[in-house]
């Protein structure tokens, strides 16, 4: 057996005799002064409904509501790159605070990268504008899996203080962390920049099963590790964005991208906070992505949440599915749009409003402001 090979063995635990270990990094559950475990945060309409109950409100929050739509966020990061911003903790976290100061949403979404992993690890990545993440090298070959650097417990240090700062704010409002889950993380690292089609690292998945595992795994205990790191510090929920898993059909995201998915989840499951699933393009893969072990699905803007919730059997609380083109349509166009949507929720066990994807960053604030008091005027059911 040739040594990267015996590599990256060694990293998936299949070598013949070795039990495979597992995926769960030491830890133990959140500390009494969490949020979810003080009473800031466990009855809030977000996590009520996150957990299957009534809330006091109807809760939304917006996936990309901070940054590039806000003219508060373009200030304050003014000459300084993305990934620096993401490092600065006093920066993420007032970035974080700005769409909950001016929306009135009931939730924050931690201000990072899903990269953010990579850069704390010591791979060269960098957020180029106009194109997003780039890295000095593409993970191609069994020898660029196997001198992959380790992501470790104390490098995640800066995202810690950040989630503490930005927690001891929120108050009674949750805030929310995240990670990518490992397919859209090793596709980036496999094409070395955002790609269309992600031909790469699904030809891998077929034609070296074994360098694509041991990449997938490395991913995931990147995104797991950082997941745990913002749930512990005091997120009260976190979601896994699978931003490409649409390009992928049902058979291969089983087979190549679920155990790994679940693996990274496998990092906070302990730790007892909703966490939620969401992705791109993905009506098809709804089944499959709650089966990797989550609270809550996210639906995209392509699927109304009624057919969503009959997929998958009313089985979980759903999330989403405002479509981001109709933020810049009439107000009646817009209003309308949202009441289907909340009609359309009704059935799940469970519903918070959301985006079907990211705030395009021409939107108008005061339309999302208008938006979440539209949201909150109508009673839950």
């Amino acid at each position: 057996m040739t040594a990267c090979r015996y590599l990256l063995r060694l990293i998936l635990g299949t070598i013949e005799g070795m039990t495979p270990s597992p995926a769960v990094s030491a830890a133990g559950t959140l500390a009494a002064d969490h949020p979810l475990m003080d009473g800031r945060t466990a009855d809030s309409p977000l996590i009520t409904a996150y957990r299957g109950g009534k809330p006091s409100r109807r809760p939304v929050w917006f996936m990309r509501q901070a940054g590039r739509s806000l003219p508060e966020y373009l200030k304050v990061r003014e000459g300084i790159a993305m990934l620096d911003s993401c490092l600065r903790p006093e920066l993420a976290s007032e970035i974080t605070l700005q769409p909950v100061r001016r929306h009135d949403v009931d939730a924050g979404i931690f201000f990072s990268d899903i990269v953010i992993p990579l850069k704390l690890a010591g791979v060269g990545v960098d957020i180029v504008p106009g194109v997003g993440p780039v890295l000095d090298k593409p993970v191609r070959t069994a020898v660029d899996v196997a001198a992959l650097p380790k992501l470790t417990w104390e490098a995640l240090e800066p995202i810690r203080e950040a989630v503490r700062l930005t927690v001891a704010e929120l108050g009674k409002t949750p805030l929310i962390g995240f990670a990518g889950a490992p397919f859209t993380l090793a596709a980036y690292m496999v094409e070395g920049k955002p790609s269309r089609d992600h031909l790469g690292p699904r030809t891998m998945m077929h034609a070296d099963p074994e360098t694509w595992n041991a990449l997938a795994n490395w991913a995931a205990d990147a995104s797991g590790l950082f997941l745990r790191a913002q749930l512990e510090a005091g997120a009260s929920a976190g979601q896994l964005f699978d931003s490409w898993a649409g390009s992928l059909g049902l058979a291969d995201y089983q087979r190549f991208v679920a155990s790994a998915s679940s693996r990274a989840l496998d990092h906070v499951r302990h730790l007892g906070a909703p966490l939620i699933h969401f992705g791109t393009g993905t009506s098809e893969l709804l089944v499959a992505m709650r089966d990797v072990g989550v609270d809550v699905v996210g639906v995209d803007y392509r699927l109304p949440l009624d057919e969503a919730n009959r997929r998958l059997g009313g089985s979980v609380p759903l999330q989403g599915n405002i479509d981001p083109a109709l933020l810049s349509a009439p107000w009646d166009v817009l209003e309308a749009h949202v009441r289907e949507v909340i009609a359309a929720g009704a059935g799940a066990p469970g519903h918070v409003l959301n985006l079907g994807h990211g705030v395009p960053p021409e939107t108008d604030p005061d339309v999302l402001t208008r938006v979440v008091k539209l949201i909150h005027s109508i009673s839950p059911e």
